[in-house]
């Protein structure tokens, strides 16, 4: 990868004028993550960066696929991107949405200007990949195995100076019925702990105050997430921990402990409901049952009194009736979380949910919608 790094680099102090690079970041946490490394690479490889588009020689976009919503906005986007060209300007379309091959298939025939597409999971390769496109000239799109282990070396240049986005882990093994995520990012693959620890030590010397742990799982970790944790608020230095996302089923005890233990972990915790009815839960594949949530939370708040509790609720999956949306009410009501991330269901080709019928008319569904923002809003006292 350095050697590419190099020629790129080279080729572009070859230039007249030292070229700009934009770049672009959609979705979750996890993407910007992934954008610190993009745009560290694009630094090393002698880009200048900028935030205005018209200046911008080589453009890339880092996008989320996680919902439908989410894929639209992202190529209504790039439609408005590509009109404002400038001469000669390269386009790269990366990230989630260009793990899939109808994506894929759509950008080389409708959307003529883009000129390189890679997965995820194929950051480390940017630099071979422009290389080869700025000598060649030709448009690449690219489809590799999502196996490949998180690479080490990368450099990391952040957009934050007061947050760091550190990813533990990254991939999915809960194939959850609706989600897309083990499709474009691949099984769980997680950073050795020696690892994870020497960045967080390099970023509490550069005093950065908040340090947030990534993965689509965090529980998965492997070896153990919770040792993991303790581990990382042992250095010396002013700075919290927070981290996302967990998984119900396997947040347990052990890790709400950890948090307790922990005197830097942030009493925060964001753990995806996703419904209250054990009917959608089963359906959903999410392994576990409303009661089991609830004794959840119950132990986290015995071990963190002043818990900042976050989660996500998923309104309209297919075969959601009137008496199991009225279940994801009540669990709401008794949970009472300090905020809400609140989605209509989006079927996503390629996931299981994608095949099942929809029942329920739209306007019921934005109806329950609007009824669970309310009732949050309540708890909030808004």
């Amino acid at each position: 990868m350095n050697s590419y790094i190099e020629k790129v680099r080279s080729h572009n102090q070859s230039l007249p004028v030292q070229p700009i690079a934009m770049l672009k970041i959609y979705g979750c946490q996890q993407n910007l993550a992934d954008g610190n490394r993009l745009r560290g690479l694009l630094v090393a490889m002698g880009y200048r960066m900028t935030d205005d588009l018209a200046e911008a020689d080589l453009l890339v976009i880092n996008t989320c696929a996680v919902r439908e919503h989410a894929e639209k906005r992202v190529l209504g986007h790039l439609g408005g991107f590509l009109h404002q060209g400038k001469p000669g300007r390269r386009v790269v379309l990366c990230g989630c949405m260009a793990a899939r091959p109808e994506i894929r298939k759509l950008i080389e025939k409708s959307y003529k200007q883009v000129d390189l597409t890679f997965p995820p999971s194929d950051i480390p390769k940017f630099p071979e990949y422009l290389h080869k496109l700025l000598q060649e000239g030709s448009r690449y799109f690219y489809d590799s195995p999502i196996t490949s282990p998180i690479a080490e070396d990368l450099p990391i240049v952040r957009d934050l100076p007061d947050r760091a986005h550190v990813t533990i882990m990254t991939g999915c093994d809960n194939f959850c019925s609706y989600c897309i995520v083990p499709y474009v990012r691949g099984r769980e693959r997680s950073r050795r702990p020696e690892d994870v620890l020497s960045e967080i030590k390099g970023l509490v010397e550069e005093n950065c105050p908040e340090i947030w742990l990534l993965g689509q799982n965090v529980n998965s970790y492997a070896p153990n997430f919770p040792d993991l944790l303790r581990e990382a608020g042992q250095f010396e230095g002013s700075y919290s921990l927070r981290f996302m996302t967990s998984h119900p089923k396997d947040a347990g005890e052990d890790l709400f402990y950890a948090m307790a233990q922990t005197a830097r972990a942030a009493p925060f915790l964001h753990l995806p409901l996703q419904a209250g009815s054990d009917k959608i839960l089963q359906a959903m594949n999410r392994g576990y049952t409303a009661k089991q949530y609830h004794e959840k939370i119950t132990a986290a708040r015995k071990h963190i009194p002043h818990l900042n509790l976050t989660s996500d609720i998923l309104v309209g999956f297919p075969g959601e009736t009137e008496q199991d949306f009225q279940e994801t009410l009540d669990m709401v009501r008794k949970i009472r979380f300090n905020s809400l991330f609140t989605f209509i269901f989006s079927p996503r080709q390629g996931t299981p949910a994608a095949q099942l019928e929809q029942t329920t008319p739209a306007s019921e569904i934005k109806d329950r919608f609007q009824r669970l923002l309310d009732l949050q809003r309540e708890i909030e006292g808004r």
